[in-house]
């Protein structure tokens, strides 16, 4: 009883994410069909791992407002596809990557004020801060934002996990981090900052500069710490 009630409400949010996806895409890009699908597929097959792993790994009975902003916060993810494959409106992909960025944080406080803190729920907000990074670069690097690193600066939490497969010390768990919290927003910021029509080839590069050193920091820091403690990689986390 408890997994059918559970499968009809993941069903009824995906529903409602798939419909907010479509309008949020057709705000940016109108009604391009091949664009809507990419953003869609997408979506459908991420929120399908979501839920298997929300049906096994989220320990409350609930879901909380807090899981339901990071909910939305993949939809508007997902939604910035779009723009990948039509003509969008740079505003409104403007307006629509802001939201996205104003809401994180958010789901943070709600499930430490509805007592609803879990394992599941930073890890379901850190992947969708990692799409985010990544459909953004995407979007800088077809906004015309020339060189590759503006496509690095949406990798480096894929490259963080990669490595772990050639060292596998580099899989443990790491502590939490406020440090690390602001280089991710800084990251996503910078690669608004690139969406912003009028920004020129100087700010850029500012931009672009800033928000790859601080992610060097963080991310050596994290390595650093990670082989200091080595040791500990084949322990039970």
């Amino acid at each position: 009883m408890i997994q059918t009630a559970t499968f009809c409400r993941h069903t009824l949010l995906n529903l409602a994410g798939m419909i907010g996806l479509a309008i949020a895409g057709i705000y940016m890009v109108g009604f391009d069909p091949a664009a809507l699908v990419l953003a869609m597929a997408a979506f459908a097959i991420t929120t399908a791992g979501f839920s298997y792993l929300w049906t096994h790994h989220y320990p409350h009975s609930r879901p909380g407002l807090c899981n339901r902003v990071t909910f939305l916060r993949l939809v508007l993810t997902f939604a910035l596809l779009a723009p990948l494959l039509a003509e969008p409106e740079p505003w409104r992909v403007l307006i629509v990557a802001t939201m996205a960025l104003a809401l994180d944080g958010i789901d943070g406080w709600l499930a430490r004020r509805e007592g609803l803190v879990s394992d599941f729920g930073a890890r379901f907000d850190m992947e969708v801060d990692s799409a985010l990074g990544l459909v953004l670069a995407l979007n800088a690097w077809a906004a015309g934002v020339p060189g590759l690193v503006v496509l690095l600066l949406g990798l480096p939490r894929y490259l963080f996990v990669a490595s772990a497969w050639v060292w596998p010390w580099m899989a443990r768990a790491l502590p939490e981090s406020r440090a690390r919290k602001a280089a991710c927003a800084i990251q996503i910021g910078s690669l608004i900052v690139l969406l912003v029509p009028w920004v020129d080839g100087g700010l850029s590069l500012m931009a672009l500069t800033t928000a790859a050193a601080i992610l060097l920091l963080s991310f050596g820091r994290d390595v650093l710490w990670l082989y200091r403690n080595r040791a500990l990689a084949m322990l039970p986390t």
